[in-house]
């Protein structure tokens, strides 16, 4: 790289010299120069143009990346042809890292690199430069670009991104499986040496794998590795640049390689045989014993399957696998008895569930052993001869009779007596009692089928050694029927015949129902009661198979003469003693179509006219109906009207303040008031209301407490005025009433004149002037007729 450097640096200086002029442009020989001509005017001349030298000789500058030397790193050097050395030009240099990168010296063009370079951050850098006048401070030619390269040096390592690794490959995989591929990237210049070609290797995991040096691609390198033996592998790759080359820098990374498992190993057992030993009262269903088969594979290649080889006692058991240890769980599929049978011994075979066709030539993928197993003899409860008792017993039986027995035995090598009692758990189970050393079972109550037809009670057997051993078992008693319920009609005990019946027409199946109960079946047979054989009306047909059918024996009924028959059946049972009962039929008369349906069975219908149709029978209904409800109507108005008219013809029972147009009378004037009233208190007890007032609301009617005849007049004023002021619908209003007798305690004094000891010419009226402008007039009359009065004339 300084040999190049230096040869651009010594072809600037034979042009810059002069030693070497080009006339015509040169091609471009190196990366570093890229000689151009440039027509410069010069002044003073003619406006011919003169072939010149272009003052600016360079291409392209180039700067070593992580530069350690103590000074600044020199990097070229700029120059005009118009520079003459004696300090007339200044060099200027701006853009990309001007001034804080690279600097310039404004008098020479030496262009420096203060700082060092990494090309991995930035690889290259572009500037401008310009030689400029020190005394005008004109540019002395145009500005121009030109490109600082920085050079790659190999420092950067192969790095593996994406490490550690992780990969698998099954065991017994071939040579040359693939298990994985790993990448390294370099941050060095591809394009520029060798310092980013990278080579591959393992420095750990030989001779188990290999890899590809140029790919990186991690391959298996000896055959049927096995998973049994060695699971897991790392695995050391080194990434080196500098194509593998000393001086090179590396990486490494690290492969976790795991050998996955296939079925390559079968099941053994660690044993040839497994030995027992199971208890006699072990409970069906329940586990006994587990025997297991050791598989070195792994997960589902692993699971066992276990069966049992038929032979001697392989139906007593059964054998199942557990899921979560792969054993072979043994169980009990009969009960077993020490007294019977002490030991059994069979064959159990395991064997995987998932075979692997490329290890068949290893051998079958199964293995054998023998179970033995030894019944321990407990203490075990009796034992009942069967698992239930059925018995029965007829209704009615007298108490103590018994029924049957219950047989319990103690099967053990010591056999113990057997107590026998009844296991009580409602009233029922007092029906029976039980012998406890006998285990007869007897009647302690009498039955009745018709109220229970079965019991269902359990008896418990007891060890008389050992009493906490019990067993049960099941006992049920049929009560069986005796005959002594007559036989009945099943319902409906009423049925109809139509007018129009014809002879031998059957109006009815009858059906008959016992209470008891026979064994074989009832029987029933049916027929009239002697007193009815002899009437032409009905008869009844017994067809043999506990019905019969009530037939008619004549043309046509009739409603008009007689409406409802009463036909007597005699049912008898089969059973013995025979039970009978005679049952009465009521059949009515009904009005029938032709087609025999029923059209009215009620007693009305016999009265309606011939040929009246229901549509009609409801007119003539609706029609009387709406008569009444007028008749009642016209009743209420005639009322009502007669009663206002003598409420308004009738004179109030109370006086009212009547205006006149004139003055009254005074106490001379009758025709103002009813006095009779006031004399006659039970005149008023018929109208309570008002009549001087119009009433806003409904007022209710008060009670009063009847007043005798010829009660005094005070009373009657005292009774009206006490209801006056506990009224409280009374207007707040007054009402002026007149009465013949004058009351008491006024603080007005009296208003009438009856008890006045001054006549009216004594009265004085000027006190009338006083009451204000609304008296005036009041007060000119009565002092009017004060003035003119004669009897103060002198």
């Amino acid at each position: 790289m300084l040999t190049r450097n230096c040869l651009s640096l010594l072809l600037w200086v034979l042009f810059d010299g002069g030693l070497l002029t080009p006339l015509h442009p040169q091609p471009q020989q190196t990366l570093e120069a890229e000689p151009r001509e440039n027509v410069v005017p010069v002044p003073g001349r003619r406006s011919s143009a003169q072939r010149v030298k272009r003052g600016w000789v360079w291409n392209q500058f180039f700067v070593l990346e992580e530069y350690m030397g103590s000074e600044p790193q020199y990097v070229g050097k700029l120059h005009s042809d118009l520079d003459k050395g004696v300090g007339t030009v200044k060099y200027t240099l701006s853009g990309d890292g001007a001034g804080t990168v690279f600097t310039i010296d404004d008098t020479t063009g030496d262009i420096h690199a203060i700082q060092r370079l990494d090309r991995e951050e930035k690889p290259f850098y572009t500037l401008r430069a310009q030689a400029v006048d020190v005394d005008t401070k004109k540019p002395l030619e145009p500005e121009s670009e030109f490109i600082i390269k920085v050079q790659d040096i190999n420092d950067n390592e192969p790095k593996f991104l994406d490490g550690p690794y992780i990969a698998s490959v099954p065991e017994m995989s071939p040579v040359g499986a693939y298990v994985l591929q790993v990448k390294a990237t370099d941050a060095d210049d591809p394009t520029y040496g060798n310092s980013a070609r990278v080579v591959y290797s393992i420095l750990q995991g030989q001779p188990y794998f290999s890899i590809d040096p140029k790919t990186g691609v991690i391959r298996t390198a000896l055959p049927n590795m096995d998973r049994e033996v060695k699971e897991q592998y790392q695995v050391v790759i080194q990434a080196k640049d500098m194509g593998g080359q000393m001086g090179g820098l590396s990486g490494t990374t690290t492969v976790n390689i795991t050998l996955t498992d296939v079925n390559d190993n079968p099941p053994r057992f660690p044993q040839s045989i497994f030995h027992l030993k199971v208890p006699e009262t072990s409970h069906v269903g329940s586990a006994i014993g587990r025997i297991r088969a050791v598989d070195p594979d792994f997960g589902k290649n692993a699971e066992i399957e276990y069966n049992i080889v038929p032979g001697d006692g392989g139906n007593l058991f059964d054998i199942t696998t557990d899921e979560n240890t792969q054993e072979g769980v043994i169980k009990l599929k009969k009960p077993l008895d020490f007294e019977t049978k002490k030991a059994y011994t069979f064959k159990v075979e395991a064997s995987n569930l998932h075979l692997d066709h490329r290890f068949h030539s290893v051998g079958p993928f199964k293995d054998t052993a023998t179970v033995k197993i030894n019944v321990l003899d407990m203490d075990e409860p009796p034992v009942f001869s069967k698992p239930l008792y059925t018995m029965e017993v007829y209704e009615d039986t007298p108490v103590g009779t018994i029924i049957g027995a219950v047989t319990a035995q103690d099967l053990d090598a010591g056999s113990s007596s057997v107590r026998y009692f009844i296991d009580w758990k409602n009233d029922v189970d007092s029906f029976f009692t039980i012998d406890a050393n006998e285990g007869t079972i007897a009647t302690n109550e009498l039955l009745d089928r018709e109220s229970t037809a079965q019991y269902n009670f359990s008896i418990i057997a007891s060890k008389v050694s050992n009493p906490l051993l019990t067993s049960k078992v099941n006992v049920i008693i049929n009560v069986l029927d005796v005959n002594e319920f007559p036989p009945e009609i099943s319902v409906p005990y009423e049925t109809s015949v139509c007018e129009n019946a014809k002879p031998g027409q059957v109006i009815q199946t009858v059906t008959a129902a016992d209470k008891d109960l026979s064994p074989a079946g009832q029987k029933f047979s049916f027929r009239l009661s002697p007193e009815a054989s002899n009437k032409p009306n009905f008869t009844v047909h017994d067809y043999r198979n506990n019905t019969a059918g009530i037939e008619t024996r004549r043309n046509g009924y009739s409603r008009r003469q007689q409406e409802l028959y009463f036909l007597p059946v005699v049912i008898e049972d089969s059973s013995y003693p025979v039970q009978s009962s005679t049952n009465t039929m009521t059949i009515r008369v009904c009005r029938c179509d032709s087609d025999g349906t029923i059209l009215s069975c009620n007693v009305e219908a016999i009265f309606l006219p011939v040929g009246l149709s229901t549509g009609a029978l409801i007119a003539i209904l609706l029609c009387i109906v709406i008569l009444l409800v007028i008749v009642v109507l016209y009743v209420a108005l005639r009322r009502q009207k007669k009663k206002d008219t003598l409420m308004t013809s009738k004179e109030d029972i109370r006086d009212n303040v009547i205006h006149y147009d004139d003055e009254g009378g005074g106490e001379e004037d009758t025709q103002a008031f009813d006095i009779g009233a006031l004399r006659n208190p039970k005149v008023i007890e018929d109208n309570k209301m008002r009549r001087d007032i119009k009433p806003d609301t409904l007022r209710y009617p008060r009670q009063r407490p009847p007043v005798e005849d010829n009660t005094d007049i005070r009373d009657f004023i005292n009774q009206r005025l006490q209801e006056n002021d506990v009224d409280p619908t009374a207007p707040p209003y007054d009402s002026l009433a007149t009465y013949a007798y004058e009351g008491n305690g006024s603080v007005a004094e009296s208003l009438s004149s009856i008890e006045s000891l001054t006549t009216e010419a004594d009265q004085d009226y000027d006190y009338l002037s006083d009451w204000g402008p609304r008296f005036k007039i009041l007060a000119d009359m009565f002092g009017e007729e004060e003035s003119y009065n004669p009897d103060k004339v002198t």
